[in-house]
């Protein structure tokens, strides 16, 4: 069985255009960008993020950890083998922070309802790349 197309339309079909490959990049950068420099602000003790772990009542150590996880989610958004399960990652952060503003802190969760929206869009662009990941390690 050939696994070569038999017309160029099928090639452009299962294969993103550069033009969308390009606007998931700029959304894995802007994602990046924002949760990282958010989980900086944690990790360097804002005083504001210190309020809010603390206004949260579960201890500092979830300040840290959450830091860590977002800055290690925004390295791995920009690393192409990984940036698909970073952005998983980042999806189910993200979806503790939608639960956690509405429901424990009373405040607005659009930003993190935004910042769950695109990492879950560059999840599913990038989810054949991560099939492959997955796949290799499984293998080993």
């Amino acid at each position: 069985m050939s696994t070569i197309p038999k017309n160029k339309s099928e090639t452009v079909a299962h294969r993103p255009g550069r033009a969308s490959n390009i606007g998931v990049w700029i959304l894995q950068v802007v994602l990046a960008a924002i949760v990282a420099g958010g989980g900086i602000s944690k990790l360097a003790g804002d005083p504001v993020m210190v309020d809010m772990f603390a206004d949260i009542g579960a201890g500092q150590w979830l300040r840290y950890l959450v830091g860590a996880l977002e800055v290690s989610g925004g390295v791995g958004v920009l690393i192409p083998a990984l940036a698909g399960l970073a952005s998983l990652g980042l999806a189910a952060l993200l979806t503790g922070a939608v639960i956690t503003d509405q429901f424990v802190l009373d405040q607005s969760p659009w930003l993190a309802l935004a910042l769950l929206v695109v990492a879950t869009v560059i999840a599913r662009a990038r989810w054949s790349r991560t099939e492959a990941v997955v796949g290799t390690l499984l293998r080993r």
